[in-house]
């Protein structure tokens, strides 16, 4: 029988993550969040939708809201892009699907990769301060020596959206925009 216990310990996993470009960032999303990637079929525009909301495409026989993210986390750069991440929550009625423009990567990162709570106000994007983030990467961009810090190493770093906040924006949006009289 293997003894698990002794030895190195692999670092706790922080966040495990889909990552994908999305105009000129590059953000996550927790991996379990995530159905399916698919290309982008026809998409039907919606009467009064938020202008997040693309419109809709029939996925497999199902009824498919594409969303564009870059509308409530005010990124900038083009999207054309085919990519749709298919999301996988419970208590959505219908499915829902963001347009990305391209699925980079599938990673783990530890706790000293991911900056949280104060840490990530300091960074000013409208995504942290519109508190869609659940924190920011440090991806590595080279090997860390053994003496080397996190902190001094050279990171891009990639933004770890709050899908749940996310959706209930663009949500609140299309709640919010009652016609006035």
């Amino acid at each position: 029988m293997m003894n698990l216990e002794g030895g190195e310990r692999q670092a706790e996993t922080a966040a495990h993550v889909v990552e994908f470009e999305l105009g000129n960032e590059v953000c996550a999303i927790d991996i379990d969040a995530v159905d399916s990637i698919v290309e982008s079929k026809q998409v039907t525009r919606v009467p009064r939708a938020p202008d997040a909301v693309e419109g809709v495409m029939d996925l497999r026989g199902e009824t498919t809201a594409i969303v564009d993210p870059r509308e409530f986390l005010a990124i900038e750069g083009d999207l054309a892009s085919d990519n749709i991440l298919v999301l996988d929550r419970a208590d959505d009625k219908q499915k829902i699907g963001l347009r990305v423009a391209e699925v980079t990567e599938v990673s783990e990162y530890a706790d000293v990769q991911v900056d949280t709570g104060e840490d990530v106000s300091r960074i000013g994007t409208a995504a942290v301060e519109r508190d869609l983030v659940k924190g920011v990467i440090r991806k590595l961009t080279e090997e860390l020596d053994e003496d080397e810090d996190i902190e001094d190493a050279d990171v891009d770093l990639v933004l770890w959206l709050d899908i749940d906040r996310l959706i209930g924006a663009v949500a609140d949006d299309e709640n919010g925009d009652t016609p006035r009289a």
